[in-house]
């Protein structure tokens, strides 16, 4: 988009027409005056008829020079398309459960069943896109767990090595303490240490490996100030085959140690969430949009790139040739050698 800085500068386009038909036109004198370059141009329309000055082809072009000087000093500018301020936003770590339990079937994903970890990376994803502005890293694991993404911008990055994970990458077995100490060493910034960090972990079981206990994890999570909302996630009731032929019902979360994940977020200053089926696992994550907002963006700004040299350029390069022509035509080049010899 184009604008003038200073539009009121193009009052000025009038000016010589004005000066033209209001002052006095010149008397001749015998006294010496000052030499002005180019008065032999306008002088010599001061006795012809109107339409006789206007068809001068020096004059239209003196004019086209003045036109673009007033316009250099309107300051034309061309203004870009509006670039947002990168908004500040909180250290946010997610720690996914890869676990072998994962990959029960007990929820339900556009009308279909499906296992827990294909139900959390749809939710999960969706999670991951509204948090504009955060620095958001990704923890896998299983029997050890895995930085697959450190602390970034770029949201997509994350959502695709999300989606691209799968249950037993990092072993059957659950190391809840392990990712919980992880987290600590790499959401840790002293020189952001007033930022605000956040683990969200997401398990469907109890800490079956690993060198850390999740309490103490926790503890080391407290002393950084590292808040921590756990998720515990699985059906709490499923319809199975038995042996005998017929259907019965059992708690596919029994293994899931709610106790220890209530304790850690309480330590921690988070909360615990307990997701039973994809709906609960979706109002989990809108809430914790809600606990945890996303910065409000600070107003953008548009790249202004000034152009005022190329009308100024132009306007001066015109005066120059007026004032080489004018010379030429009344001899003053001859003069002036005339007047070096002497």
């Amino acid at each position: 988009m184009w604008i003038l800085a200073w539009p009121w500068m193009l009052l000025f386009l009038p000016l010589p027409l004005l000066v033209r038909h209001y002052l006095p036109a010149s008397q001749e004198t015998n006294e010496s005056g000052l030499k002005v370059p180019n008065f032999n141009l306008f002088s010599v329309l001061i006795n012809r008829a109107p339409r006789e000055q206007f068809s001068n082809v020096r004059l239209w072009i003196g004019l086209l020079a003045w036109s673009l000087l007033v316009l250099a000093s309107a300051r034309p500018e061309r203004v870009g398309d509006e670039i947002e301020i990168p908004v500040s936003g909180r250290n946010l770590m997610l720690a996914v459960d890869l676990s072998g339990s994962m990959d029960a079937k007990d929820f339900e994903l556009g009308g279909r069943r499906v296992d827990r970890l294909t139900a959390t990376k749809a939710v999960a994803s969706d999670f991951i896109s509204r948090r504009k502005g955060d620095r958001i890293g990704l923890i896998l694991f299983g029997e050890q767990a895995y930085l697959q993404v450190p602390l970034t911008l770029d949201r997509e990055t994350v959502k695709i090595l999300l989606l691209e994970s799968f249950i037993g990458l990092a072993g059957e077995k659950t190391a809840i303490g392990d990712a919980i100490t992880l987290a600590v060493k790499r959401i840790y910034d002293k020189e952001q240490a007033s930022q605000d960090q956040v683990l969200i972990l997401l398990t469907d079981g109890a800490n079956t490996a690993g060198e850390i206990d999740p309490l103490k994890a926790a503890e080391l999570a407290q002393n950084i100030g590292l808040r921590i909302y756990t998720i515990g996630i699985g059906a709490d009731q499923m319809v199975v085959s038995s042996l005998t032929g017929g259907l019965r019902r059992v708690n596919p979360s029994a293994d899931l140690d709610e106790k220890t994940l209530e304790n850690i977020a309480e330590k921690t200053g988070g909360r615990y969430f307990r997701a039973k089926d994809t709906a609960a696992l979706q109002d989990i994550y809108r809430l914790l949009d809600e606990i945890e907002p996303v910065p409000e963006p600070e107003a953008g700004f548009r790249p202004v790139q000034p152009y005022f040299f190329w009308p100024l350029g132009v306007s001066l390069l015109i005066t120059f040739y007026l004032s080489l022509i004018t010379l030429l035509a009344n001899g003053g080049l001859l003069r002036l050698r005339e007047a070096i010899k002497l």
